[in-house]
């Protein structure tokens, strides 16, 4: 298998609704891909407000046959769902997807306290009576956690065949990430590993100034996207890295290093540290969008969080990026219309305060 995967939590929308997804112009993005053999694409049941799922079946499944893609989705439990709830779960993704098997079935997002919920109710058990079925090919789950966590899971659980981990090169050796020391932990355990935020959340193709100058002089022609992309894909026990794109450039663009991949050198591996010194975001938010989905006063979480570090990252862009916050809360909510339910801060995979943040954002934008 090629090691770029089609990633579909960030496709392109119409109109900026999350659910009206531009399906013409994802369906020439995944024809591209697929005319390059490539076959790996990652969904959830959560995607796009379980959209996702619906864009892959009319983009993918009605037109292109059985055996020439693999599927990934994931089941969540960040409703704790019960028993009778997975199974509902599972059988909206099938519907949705339109396909009468999954080639790969995540629980979605585990970390210490969903990992208790798992094993408490019957999670793992129910993605091992799926497989025995046939109804998935392969069972796993995406992480968020440290790596203790990680190793306490893969011991307890050694059936489970692949790991999704966030990594990249600015995560690498973060110590609340710890991309590294959860790569080496899969890898002890002999689980291949699928890269997830490997652009993390797109920051890493528009990185600060210095850090842009850094790589753009040894490679020109290069995008910053496609340095964060093979610093992933290098390493030995990926199998996949998933790009989440939104526009048809963005496919051009990996393929047209992914195509005849090479890995980073030494040099580029000098090059990379210097760059990743070189880059500090005021809030760390990968634009997952999970906090959103829940959030009561539909604040634009993600959003309003990329104005704040435009302007946080470049004094002469404070005027920028307050206009762009006036543009995103025009006619919805503002960042002071947090009410601190806290639902996004449960939901966030990068353990933000996200409350305190928009606090931040509010009295820094308006």
């Amino acid at each position: 298998m090629k090691k770029l995967g089609f990633g579909l939590m960030r496709l392109p929308c119409i109109g900026g609704d999350g659910k009206n997804i531009d399906l013409e112009k994802v369906k020439e993005m995944v024809d591209l891909f697929m005319e390059h053999g490539y076959t790996y694409f990652d969904t959830a049941y959560v995607y796009h407000g379980g959209f996702s799922e619906v864009a892959f079946r009319e983009c993918v499944v009605k037109r292109h046959p059985r055996d020439s893609f693999t599927v990934t989705t994931k089941l969540p439990l960040f409703s704790n769902p019960d028993r009778a709830g997975m199974e509902k779960i599972f059988n909206e993704s099938m519907t949705r997807l339109g396909v009468d098997y999954i080639d790969y079935y995540w629980l979605h997002a585990l970390n210490r306290g969903s990992y208790q919920y798992a094993v408490e109710s019957g999670a793992f058990d129910y993605l091992r009576e799926l497989k025995a079925a046939g109804k998935i090919k392969h069972m796993g789950f995406s992480f968020h956690d440290n790596a203790e966590t990680l190793d306490k899971i893969l011991t307890e659980q050694p059936d489970m065949e692949f790991v999704q981990l966030q990594i990249n090169y600015l995560d690498w050796e973060d110590k609340g990430v710890q991309s590294r020391l959860c790569y080496e932990t899969a890898t002890k355990h002999g689980k291949p590993v699928i890269v997830m935020e490997p652009i993390k959340g797109g920051s890493l193709a528009n990185p600060p100034k210095k850090a842009e100058k850094l790589l753009k002089d040894h490679a020109p022609d290069a995008s910053c996207a496609s340095w964060a992309i093979r610093f992933a894909a290098s390493l030995p026990n990926v199998m996949v890295v998933l790009s989440g794109m939104s526009e048809l450039w963005q496919v051009e663009d990996n393929l047209s290093y992914m195509d005849d991949f090479k890995p980073l050198c030494e040099e580029e591996y000098k090059i990379i540290a210097e760059a990743a010194e070189n880059i500090r975001f005021a809030i760390p938010c990968t634009a997952c969008r999970y906090c959103t989905d829940g959030c009561p006063m539909s604040i634009k979480i993600p959003d309003i969080f990329a104005a704040y570090n435009t302007m946080k990252h470049d004094i002469h862009k404070k005027h920028e990026a307050r206009e762009k916050y006036a543009e995103i809360v025009k006619g919805g909510s503002k960042a002071d219309d947090c009410i601190g339910c806290e639902q996004c801060v449960n939901a966030c995979p990068q353990h933000l305060d996200i409350p305190k943040l928009l606090a931040e954002c509010a009295a820094d934008l308006s």
